[in-house]
């Protein structure tokens, strides 16, 4: 009678060992790789700092807190004022806005 070799089997066939062993490591070890550094500011706090100095939007100049709050009023202001345009072209772009709302339900307009 011959005894066959005793042959330690192992648990999980040779090729899926690599699969999960990196199933193992995508689980436990990658979620950490994502975290910010631990020297990085959160958001909330950086929101609560008060800003002291920026930079013109026109120019890139640097003002001061003031300086740019008046700015930003000035801009606010001449956004409000709407433009003026002549009858002609005012008929126009409503035509050319009707045109753009009617065309996905009239595909057949030119």
């Amino acid at each position: 009678m011959v005894m066959p070799p005793s042959v330690s089997r192992s648990p999980f066939p040779r090729r899926l060992t690599p699969l999960a062993l990196g199933a193992v490591w995508m689980l436990t070890l990658a979620p950490a790789l994502g975290q910010p550094a631990p020297e990085d500011l959160p958001e909330e706090v950086l929101r609560g700092e008060i800003i002291t100095e920026a930079r013109s939007p026109l120019d890139g100049q640097p003002l001061t807190a003031t300086e740019y709050l008046e700015l930003e009023e000035a801009l606010a202001l001449e956004a409000e004022i709407p433009p003026r345009l002549s009858p002609r072209i005012r008929t126009l772009i409503f035509l050319l806005r009707l045109r753009q709302f009617l065309r996905p339900l009239l595909p057949f307009i030119p």
